[in-house]
């Protein structure tokens, strides 16, 4: 087990060099190849009518003067060791991990992302929580009773629910718990300074993203539960005379929760990157948020840095993933 976690670790490092530099080469080496020079990149984070000194000094001061390659080695560098920054009559270190400064607002990009985490975290944890519990729930019923007015009727719910797309449904409960009727609060308050307070406002995005996403483990569960209640270790467990609930949950649902908890952690990993919709409409400031001004801006660090912290995400929870699936199915443990 250790050897292989080593290995998987090893193997996510790589994943994320190639990551960082995929992306780099989306912002530096692609525009270049379009025909764009150095000078015509730093101009675009000048003001107007910029002077040649101008231009120069921001090529200058972003790197921009040399080689990509070079560049993506100084990007690198500074994650691992820090980097320091010629500002001009000032330098300014940036201490590890170092994902730059913002080109924008000259503002450096990892107290941002640490700044914001927290944010994601809360709605990523919160929803999860409840786009698991009720998709497996609604799942696991609907496959003990196929064909039933339950199983069709929530069947279709899942069906609207994966449907109908965030920016509709988020604005719809903004509309009628936040503003119609005001159950919920709408600004955010951390965790540690009003737990109460916390739950209230993120409750109408957790419900809006656990919609969308309880339908999927809804329709996996219950055609996982419907396979693998006609195996033979099901018949046999209930042939010694366990009693329903024993096989249902012990041996049915045990079996059938590899897929869902392959597709659990990716939506996990992606979602801990960043719920974009879901953030601009509640107008909660997380990492999304922070992902889309940056896009916006072609703001080179914060994009980088967004990304790597995304795929680091990823790839941490496929590694658990892995780890989880001998706990649920004793078979994966045989092979």
């Amino acid at each position: 087990m250790i050897s292989y976690i080593l290995r998987r670790t090893v193997a996510a490092v790589i994943l994320l060099l190639v990551v960082t530099a995929v992306t780099f080469g989306i912002f530096f080496l692609l525009p270049r190849l379009a025909g764009q020079t150095p000078d015509q990149l730093a101009q675009q984070y000048i003001g107007k009518s910029p002077t040649a000194a101008d231009i120069a000094a921001v090529k200058h001061n972003l790197g921009l003067d040399q080689p990509v390659y070079v560049q993506y080695w100084h990007f690198i560098k500074g994650i691992v060791g820090g980097a320091t920054y010629d500002l001009g009559p000032t330098t300014a270190h940036c201490g590890a991990p170092c994902f730059g400064y913002s080109f924008k607002n000259h503002v450096e990009v990892w107290p941002e992302l640490t700044s914001r985490l927290p944010v994601t975290l809360s709605l990523a944890a919160g929803a999860a929580v409840i786009w698991l519990l009720s998709g497996v729930t609604v799942g696991v019923i609907s496959a003990l009773k196929p064909g039933s007015f339950f199983d069709r009727t929530f069947m279709g719910v899942a069906l609207a629910g994966v449907s109908l797309p965030m920016f509709f449904t988020g604005q719809l409960a903004l509309l009628l718990f936040t503003y119609q009727w005001p159950i919920f609060g709408r600004t955010y308050v951390p965790f540690t300074e009003n737990p109460a307070q916390w739950a209230n406002t993120l409750v109408p995005a957790w419900c809006s993203l656990a919609l969308l996403y309880s339908a999927v483990y809804a329709r996996l569960t219950r055609s996982g539960m419907l396979e693998t209640m006609n195996e033979d270790f099901i018949r046999t467990a209930r042939s010694k005379g366990l009693p329903e609930r024993t096989v249902v949950a012990r041996h049915g649902l045990r079996a059938a929760l590899t897929p869902i908890i392959t597709v659990f952690g990716m939506d996990l990993g992606l979602l801990l990157g960043g719920a974009l919709i879901t953030e601009r409409v509640f107008s909660l400031h997380g990492i999304g948020e922070y992902a889309v001004q940056a896009i916006t801006d072609n703001d080179l660090p914060p994009v980088l840095g967004v990304t790597l912290l995304a795929a680091f995400f990823v790839v941490l929870c496929n590694l658990l993933v892995d780890l989880l699936y001998a706990a649920a199915d004793p078979r994966v443990r045989l092979s």
